[in-house]
């Protein structure tokens, strides 16, 4: 399909961005953890811990990721530094999410940050914010830390942090916490971080989505997976090359929404 027959899609899709990407959406949003605190450092840990039980019902992930940051004592880079991660017991934090995950992550961070001082400096010195594809290669490296700095405490099962399949994984949370620390246009989004631009992000990609980009004619792929998030992106640059990922917040209000008529179903069949 030829970029001219999806204006259509791209005047509906601008129009719901605009609706949904307002202060209003943030109280119901977990991109509202991050934006508590004002140092980058804190706002950095809580989008990660927080995009990483983003999953399930909504109201549900905003009562856990609200529990979770009072076990850090709501200072998350302070608790990285010098909180005493080993006295986090064993208490589910958010479905299949446990103490056991959050310690095995706050080992990789307290390593992360007294290393490197902040995560986008990480990222700079992995290579991510000059690699095509940024998520990925942030993960590579929390992957590489979350196993060193856990050697003395393998988990028993998968570490629930960050996929160990990541090369071919969506990373819909990674990408998710991205797009907060990223985005600048001062609405939604923090846009605390210079060394990557919102040109370089990637949608975040789960199945809601996922079917309506599906529905929309943007995506063909079947799976939710890496390729997936290449090509529904590549389809959104061509839209707003500056900016794709504000259309997570359109994918959002139409799936929500169901289009509510806004569509003329006829320009999806092809």
């Amino acid at each position: 399909m030829k970029i001219s027959d999806l204006e259509p899609v791209k005047e509906l899709l601008d129009a719901l961005a605009s609706r949904y990407n307002t202060e209003d959406f943030v109280a119901d949003d977990p991109v509202q953890f991050a934006r508590r605190f004002d140092d980058q450092r804190d706002a950095e840990i809580a989008s990660l811990l927080v995009s990483s039980i983003a999953w399930g019902k909504r109201s549900m992930i905003l009562r856990n990721a609200d529990r979770m940051l009072a076990l850090l004592e709501n200072e998350p880079y302070h608790f990285v530094i010098e909180g005493d991660i080993e006295a986090i017991g064993e208490a589910n934090i958010h479905r299949t999410f446990f103490g056991r995950h959050l310690r095995h992550y706050l080992r990789a961070l307290r390593v992360l940050y007294s290393q490197y001082g902040s995560l986008e400096n990480f990222a700079t010195a992995t290579g991510a914010t000059s690699d095509e594809f940024p998520a990925w290669k942030i993960a590579d490296g929390l992957n590489g830390l979350l196993c060193s700095a856990n050697a003395r405490h393998p988990l028993d099962g998968p570490n629930r942090c960050i996929p160990a399949k990541a090369d071919t994984s969506a990373l819909k949370r990674l990408n998710m916490a991205l797009r907060w620390l990223v985005r600048d246009d001062g609405i939604v989004d923090l846009g605390m971080w210079k060394a990557l631009r919102p040109s370089q992000l990637y949608i975040p990609l789960d199945v809601h989505s996922g079917n309506t980009a599906r529905a929309l004619g943007l995506l063909d792929r079947k799976q939710n997976d890496r390729r997936a998030v290449e090509e529904l992106t590549s389809r959104l640059r061509k839209f707003n090359p500056e900016d794709p990922t504000i259309y997570d917040f359109a994918l959002f209000g139409a799936g929500v929404n169901q289009f509510q008529g806004l569509t003329n179903t006829s320009i999806y069949e092809n």
